[in-house]
């Protein structure tokens, strides 16, 4: 999936993205999915899609520290 495949979504960049357009990561979210993309690729990036329960359920682990990276 890329984004082009994801218009009508509305994509966000990461707050923890530098300003110098680096590191950055770009999260969409809708009702049943949620799409993660690498902006620094443009918008023909390749997209992550994860059903919406299992993503919040990984957000939620990585805000406890659950998860080594």
């Amino acid at each position: 999936m890329t984004a082009h495949d994801t218009p009508a979504l509305p994509w966000r960049k990461s707050t923890y993205s530098n300003a110098n357009g680096g590191a950055c990561v770009e999260v969409a979210l809708a009702a049943d999915r949620s799409a993660v993309r690498d902006s620094k690729l443009g918008r023909g990036s390749p997209v992550l899609s994860f059903p919406a329960t299992a993503f919040g359920a990984f957000l939620r682990e990585v805000k406890k520290g659950n998860l080594d990276g």
